[in-house]
């Protein structure tokens, strides 16, 4: 799917030998580089590069994460990373691949906000984005297409997600359509056990056995992957003890009501429900930050989910964006750049903060329940709901790119025919999101200049 799938980091060829920390924090800062396309790119690459390539984890190990990751709130690329990251080195590990998959991102992304306020308004910089707009509506309509291949496969499947698309409409909060979602999965599973699951992302190219991977089915389990109650209980408070410092911190020092403590609560409550990936929150972090805090308007959103969609790293990213933006319009102490600055890393570390806490904490316990059947039924539940809010918010966008003037305007028949033309070039076609992306911004540009 990704362009990055070609650019394949150098490496020595695959041994048991236990893979050092170095060789790690290399391999995981290549990958925040070069990870397009993507959550299913990015796990579609750590597969092949972990599993197939430098056989570091078999296949099952690496399948039994993802299935944990995809359970939680949270970026699963990510997540998996940091997961991984921890298998192999502990702790240290785990926040080092977990970082190093977001820290290439927000830098880049700070830049390009930066340069967004600069020339956003530019006739060029305009040109841009209009051919950046009709890609980012054909990308969150493939997002639920692929979904909607993968998951649903039952008729309560259709109807959950046809339901879900409705709650949006009718405005019920994202949390209860989350939940719902999940109690009729699990009703479904246990009363119809034979419903089939949801399909696997990774292909079946990993080796067929697991005694050639370093950390295989049937290694001796390092001590760190063991679970104690102790263990859980102190990374827990840690956890929350670094989220309570930093948010009580920011609260002291600005006051409750301050930009900074707003963003650092909302982000947080944004963390805990992004099942389903960054397009499933969307719609709810746009709706608060749009019409509730008034830190962007709607177009800002999403020409910064069109900026997002170019930069490699998790797409949930996007919130550093949506952070520049409101530090930046309000001045922040005093400098709209710094304010821009500094708000950005404040809301990337809480939306990811979470994360962390849930691989940490959470690890020796999944480790321990490798050869437990999973949750598969509140899975699917959330997943079918999630392709309904995705397609909501597919809506939204394709109102704001045909309809930038308002309802009462004349649609603008060129960015329809261009969004239609990329939904071709991905779903059909098989195109690539970055080769899509730079035709369509080169067609904006040529449109502007020949206009």
């Amino acid at each position: 799917m990704s362009s990055a799938n070609q650019d394949t980091m150098p490496t020595s060829p695959a041994h048991t030998a236990p893979v050092s920390f170095r060789e790690a924090l290399r391999f995981w800062f290549w990958l925040g580089c070069v990870s397009f396309g993507g959550p299913a790119g990015q796990i579609a690459l750590m597969h092949e590069e972990l599993v197939v390539r430098r056989r570091w984890i078999s296949e099952k190990r690496y399948l039994h994460a993802l299935h944990y990751c995809m359970l939680l709130p949270g970026p699963e690329a990510q997540q998996l990373a940091t997961y991984t990251g921890w298998l192999m080195h502990g702790t240290r590990g785990g926040i080092a691949a977990g970082a190093l998959f977001v820290l290439p991102s927000l830098l880049l992304l700070i830049v390009l906000s930066g340069a967004y306020t600069v020339w956003g308004q530019h006739p060029w910089g305009q040109a841009l984005l209009w051919g950046l707009k009709p890609a980012v509506t054909a990308l969150v309509l493939q997002a639920a297409h692929r979904m909607a291949k993968r998951t649903l496969k039952s008729r309560w499947l259709w109807v959950l997600a046809a339901l879900s698309f409705l709650g949006t409409l009718w405005g019920l909060p994202f949390p209860v359509i989350i939940v719902a979602a999940a109690a009729a999965g699990f009703y479904m599973a246990r009363h119809r056990p034979d419903a089939p699951g949801p399909s696997t992302q990774p292909s079946s190219d990993a080796p067929s056995s697991d005694t050639s991977a370093w950390l295989g089915d049937h290694s001796a389990q390092p001590a760190h992957t063991h679970h104690s109650p102790q263990r859980l209980w102190r990374a827990l408070a840690i956890g929350v003890g670094l989220w309570a410092l930093s948010l009580g911190l920011i609260a002291a020092a600005f006051g409750v009501g301050h930009t900074l403590t707003q963003m650092g609560g909302f982000f947080t409550q944004a963390a805990l429900l992004t099942f389903g990936g960054a397009y499933a929150v969307l719609p709810f972090v746009t709706q608060a930050a749009v019409v509730q805090y008034g830190w962007l308007t709607a177009a800002q959103m999403m020409d910064g989910l069109a900026l997002g969609e170019t930069t490699p790293g998790p797409l949930i990213m996007v919130v550093a964006f949506v952070g520049f933006l409101g530090g930046h319009g309000q001045a922040l102490f005093g400098h709209p750049l710094l304010g821009g600055v500094v708000a950005a890393c404040v809301v990337t570390w809480f939306t990811f903060l979470p994360s962390f806490v849930f691989i940490l904490a959470g690890g020796p316990l999944v480790e321990s329940t490798r050869h437990m059947p999973s949750w598969a039924g509140p899975l699917q539940g959330i997943t079918a709901a999630v392709i309904g809010v995705i397609l909501h918010l597919a809506g939204v966008f394709a109102r704001q790119t045909w309809l930038p003037g308002g309802w009462h305007m004349l649609p603008d028949l060129s960015a329809i025919a261009l969004t239609f033309l990329a939904i071709w070039a991905l779903v059909w076609k098989g195109y690539s999101v970055v080769r899509v992306l730079a035709a369509c911004v080169v067609l904006g540009l040529l449109r502007h200049a020949l206009l």
